[in-house]
């Protein structure tokens, strides 16, 4: 039977050889608006692995746009640059588009050199924090005459589609939304009026470009902003555009930056948002592509054979693995690395003013410049430790060509993959310990479970140089009542190696107290499954089963010495998990400190008060420590070795993969 993702589609007569489109994904790689070696590397890799459009992005119309690290397409001499990377992408396979942009009040005034950002209407930024100058009429004409100035520079350096971003909380959709829009012009007030300005956009660009050339529109399915635009809106706005007969296709996404609605992260199921691309497609007749969260090749397929959608959009998952389109094609899914909508280096990063990196790829914007060279002289390489900083090095050092064993104490491959995957809404961790897992079987790695290293092991053996992996161990702070029975560590909760009662307090507030609390408070409430049944039969009414959806069997308290709950958990997914603690009825207590753990509670202090939170179980969440037993075994012994990971230095699973593969990747 057909696979129906690799059945060609047509954009206004141009065929894509496949139904996966790599979106528009800002990678902050570029310098001054030009393009780099790094940013054709990482898009020629993506067009190899086998997508059938690749669109890059976000490209400036202007420079009040964007910031200086995105791609510029506001002025000629950025055609040679555009020109190469649209060779590249289209030399390896794979059609190109390139997304035009202007974010209005989204811009930080910092990006623009000291200028104040623009926008529809002077309405101050929840992201920002800032407020943006009113655009006159006359900068409105101008911006229109700018995108159709950059979609021609496009089509001259060689992109075959050119997309519009009209979402996201962008400078077009700050004008067709009522929050933003304050205008009393022709470009406010009535809807029609509000869509004046993304739909001039549009007919300026066929105006330059012509009939023939293919012409995009990325926009929301919902905004997700309280008084904003809802789905009906933007269906009427979807018909509009297609009815101009300037735009060929539609690319979903779905919410603001400032929307409290989760789009990106784990907890979100996959193919959730396709309803979007469904609801559209019965609205118009142009191929509208679907995206978020589709990142494996069974979800596309149900989507595309559903007909929820025309083509899947695949940004994220083809950062972690580029080749994705090629193994399922060759029928070698289970090789597939899949994002796990984690964040850590791609959206954490840009809003660090970093570039994009990948926790599941640590090649990710680095193709070039950390490619693997054959060692001179193979060696032979121990890796302790199984989790993912082994694991990475592990499959870096036999990349390089050396004879590399992995030893894992325990009968499975992931470390604390397993902990960070044990909360509800968190279990694409579980898959990245699958998918490394998988990586390393399918290596020359040789695999020992259950052993630990030991003196005599590295004695017998001999190795030339050991990794060591071997992670950490949880915290037990010095508070009186530490010992009692009913006192356990976070690790045995997430790992459901002990029992919990009813009224449980956790003491700590980072990323694994955080998980540790959801976990418990999610005991007791309905799933998925059940909650559909229930729903569709309407056996009780939509706010009972909300209330039965979030609330739990057990009562959980989390306190924190700090006033910060979840400091090391990335800003993507952090606000995310406070609001799901908040739903859950977590009674979180920051600046807090236990005194001591009795036997029917625990004794805390918060702003000079003392009191005793009842609790029939207590778990420590108060931090780990490194361990690392061999160091000085092999030191003494003169072999070459070096600690990744939380062996090192207790961090982030990102700081693991990267680390471990830049220690197998030199070793």
């Amino acid at each position: 039977m057909t696979d129906p993702i690799f059945v060609p589609v047509k954009i206004n007569g141009l065929e894509i050889k496949n139904r996966i489109c790599m979106p528009a994904v800002n990678l902050g790689m570029a310098k001054d608006f030009e393009i780099t070696d790094p940013i054709v590397d990482f898009y020629a890799e993506r067009a190899r692995g086998g997508a059938g459009m690749i669109t890059i992005g976000l490209a400036t119309i202007d420079d009040y746009s964007a910031g200086k690290r995105s791609i510029g397409a506001h002025d000629d001499r950025f055609i040679p640059g555009l020109s190469r990377l649209a060779g590249a992408i289209r030399e390896n396979g794979a059609v190109a588009a390139i997304q035009l942009n202007h974010c209005g009040r989204y811009n930080h005034s910092s990006a623009l050199e000291g200028r104040q950002p623009v926008a529809p209407s002077a309405v101050a930024s929840r992201m920002t924090g800032e407020t943006p100058r009113e655009m006159n009429l006359d900068e409105i004409a101008g911006t229109v005459e700018s995108f159709a100035e950059a979609a021609v520079r496009a089509k001259e350096a060689g992109f075959q589609v050119v997309e519009v971003l009209h979402g996201t909380g962008y400078l077009i959709s700050e004008f067709l939304s009522p929050l933003t829009n304050r205008r009393t012009d022709e470009y406010g007030g009535s809807f029609e009026n509000r869509m004046r300005f993304g739909l001039e956009i549009m007919k300026a660009i066929r105006h330059k470009l012509g009939d023939d050339f293919p012409l995009m529109v990325r926009m929301n399915g919902n905004d997700f902003m309280a008084g904003g635009l809802n789905s009906a809106d933007l269906r009427e706005y979807a018909k509009n555009l297609v009815n101009t007969g300037a735009v060929n296709a539609l690319c979903i996404n779905v919410g603001w930056h400032e929307a409290r609605v989760p789009q990106i992260v784990p907890s979100v199921p996959r193919g959730t948002f396709a309803y979007f691309s469904r609801e559209l497609k019965s609205v118009v007749d142009v191929p509208v592509i679907s995206s978020h969260r589709i990142n494996d090749p069974e979800t596309a397929r149900e989507l595309l054979s559903n007909g929820m959608c025309d083509m899947v959009g695949m940004a994220r998952p083809l950062i972690a693995d580029p080749y994705f389109p090629k193994k399922a094609q060759e029928g070698r899914e289970r090789n597939i690395v899949h994002c796990i909508a984690c964040a850590q280096g791609c959206f954490d990063n840009i809003r660090r003013g970093k570039q994009v990196e990948c926790l599941c790829n640590p090649k990710a914007g680095h193709e070039g410049d950390a490619a693997i060279e054959k060692a001179e002289k193979p060696r032979r390489i121990f890796v302790v430790g199984g989790g993912p900083a082994g694991m990475s090095a592990a499959l870096a050092a036999s990349e390089r060509g050396h004879s590399v064993t992995l030893y894992e104490r325990t009968d499975s491959l992931g470390g604390q993959l397993f902990l960070a995957g044990a909360p509800t809404g968190r279990e694409e961790f579980l898959e990245l310990a699958r998918d490394l897992a998988r990586q390393v079987e399918l290596s020359p790695v040789g695999i020992v479970l259950g052993r630990e290293v030991d003196e005599a092991l590295i004695e017998r053996e001999k190795p030339d140089a050991v990794i060591l992996a071997t992670g950490a161990t949880p915290l037990r702070p010095p508070i009186p009542g530490v010992d009692l029975p009913h006192v356990v560590q976070a690790w045995d909760v997430l790992l459901d190696k002990v029992h919990t009662g009813r009224r449980v307090v956790v003491i700590g507030g980072g990323a694994v107290g955080v998980e540790t609390a959801l976990f418990l408070a999610d005991k007791g409430t309905l799933s998925g499954d059940a909650l559909k049944f229930l729903l569709v039969n309407k056996a009780e009414t939509p706010e009972y089963l909300y209330d039965l959806a979030t609330r739990g069997t057990k009562e959980v308290a989390l306190i924190e010495m700090i006033e910060k709950i979840g400091k090391d958990i990335g800003s993507t997914t952090r606000w995310t998990m406070l609001q799901d603690m908040a739903r859950s009825r977590v009674d979180v207590r920051k600046e807090t400190r236990a005194l001591e753990i009795t036997d029917s509670g625990i004794k805390v202090e918060c702003a000079g008060e003392v009191e005793e939170i009842p609790a029939e179980t207590v778990v420590l969440a108060a931090g780990a420590k490194s361990y690392n037993p061999l160091q000085q075994v092999l030191e003494a012994k003169g072999i070459e070795c070096r600690a990744v990971g939380d062996a090192e230095q207790i961090a982030l699973a990102f700081d693991a993969v990267h680390q471990g593969y830049a220690a197998g990747r030199s070793i």
